[in-house]
């Protein structure tokens, strides 16, 4: 009994000295982008370890642009509904809807899963939402049964008087595509999208042998490198990440999302970032600048 009081005593007091150190790294990059809405959470226990306007992020529902795309891609390449070989051309020119979604990723031949999540190409996950069937989004952004739950679509117990992520079902295959891309029909929380990429870090790590962990794990892995949200490694640390931006339509300004998992090759964090105004990529510079100061980056003492 003793022995185990100790283990315990051990890792209580590991969790609160990571706490102490993430939660110091948060406060660093919260003063210099103040209104960014940040969490870290430790993907074994499901703690908060550190956060930046806690409330905000409890309370704003926004549209998650393209991070739903690693989430919607393991659900499919884990029930072998996608080919990760296929490959999609893209022009970088989509509208969908009457609404302009171009590309931002450079000149590139057609694209397979891998390589359109590292280049978050919205031609081909356009394609891929319009080959979903109704209710078939629902399902894999909240799957059923408690231990497949990613935690997107309902309160994650990580603060007070939660805000609940709104959902509208697509009813054609615009609104499937539109959904799929994060910019219409899905309205979630900061905190909602960390729990979701907790659960999906968990995924890639108890199936890391599957071709879904394995495609998705490398495209998020080349996205925080050299893809477009590369700003997130400049701090030194490993990290697999996405980036999404989205708003309420023409005239709208956007907003940028950052997410990611630390270290890169066996996570043990997630980082989440949100900003009311920006891109991805300004939210990714946020969490570089996050991890420089983490007990993981090259500016740590």
């Amino acid at each position: 009994m003793a022995m185990v009081a100790g283990w315990l005593a051990g890792c209580c007091f590991g969790h609160a000295q990571a706490a102490l150190t993430w939660a110091g790294a948060t406060a660093d990059a919260a003063r210099r982008s103040p209104q960014a809405r940040i969490v870290v959470l430790d993907i074994a226990t499901g703690h908060l370890l550190a956060a930046s306007n806690l409330a905000d992020a409890a309370h704003t529902l926004a549209a998650p642009g393209s991070t739903l795309k690693p989430l919607v891609l393991y659900g499919l390449l884990a029930s072998g509904r996608w080919d990760p070989s296929r490959r999609i051309a893209c022009t970088r020119k989509l509208s969908i809807a009457g609404r302009s979604l171009d590309c931002s990723h450079p000149a590139a031949d057609p694209m397979d899963a891998r390589e359109a999540l590292a280049w978050s190409c919205n031609t081909y996950f356009a394609a891929v939402g319009a080959t979903l069937t109704p209710g078939e989004l629902r399902k894999l952004l909240a799957p059923s049964g408690v231990l497949s739950q990613t935690g997107l679509l309902s309160q994650t117990g990580l603060a007070s008087d939660e805000a609940i992520a709104e959902f509208r079902e697509p009813r054609t295959r615009d609104d499937e595509s539109l959904a799929v891309l994060g910019v219409d029909g899905i309205r979630v929380t900061p905190l909602e999208l960390a729990v979701a990429y907790r659960w999906l870090g968990m995924q890639l790590a108890s199936h890391g042998d599957s071709v879904a962990a394995q495609v998705v794990q490398a495209g998020l892995d080349d996205s925080a490198s050299f893809g477009i949200g590369a700003a997130a490694s400049l701090g030194g640390a490993s990290v697999a990440g996405k980036t999404g931006t989205a708003n309420l339509g023409p005239g709208t300004p956007s907003h940028g999302w950052f997410v990611g998992l630390v270290p890169a090759d066996k996570p043990t964090i997630v980082v989440a970032v949100y900003l009311p105004v920006g891109h991805g990529a300004n939210a990714a510079q946020v969490a570089g600048d996050l991890l420089a100061h983490s007990p993981l980056g090259r500016a740590r003492p």
